[in-house]
């Protein structure tokens, strides 16, 4: 498995076969609490860095989704969206998002690692 990169805004990044997957993390979905509704972009919809791709509610609050890269929407996560709970119990495996078709490859270095980004969440 590729390594996972982290927006600061808690979307995570996986590159696999030179797209990426997009994710809430375990945190965002810790702090959230069960997650009971998504809306994501549509195939096709083109993403970009630092703007909105989407929202997640739960019963506790609701939060705007962030990109955290750039690039077309070539599959979206259909089980998520009909049970969004499943975020809360596999947020970096079958509660995956988006996969994306990446359109500026540097915009990936400006994400942070593991280790930053456990740095930053327990700060908080």
């Amino acid at each position: 498995m590729s390594q996972i990169r982290f927006s600061s805004a808690h979307v995570w990044v996986r590159v696999e076969d030179g797209d990426a997957v997009l994710g809430l993390s375990d945190y965002l979905q810790d702090q959230m609490g069960e997650i009971t509704s998504l809306e994501l972009p549509d195939l096709g919809d083109v993403l970009r860095a630092r703007r909105r791709m989407g929202h997640v509610e739960s019963e506790e609050a609701s939060s705007p989704i962030e990109a955290p890269i750039s690039g077309e929407v070539i599959d979206v996560n259909a089980e998520a969206l009909e049970n969004p709970d499943i975020v809360n119990g596999e947020p970096y495996g079958s509660g995956w998002l988006l996969r994306v078709r990446i359109e500026v490859p540097s915009e990936l270095e400006d994400l942070i690692s593991e280790e930053e980004y456990a740095e930053l969440t327990t700060e908080v």
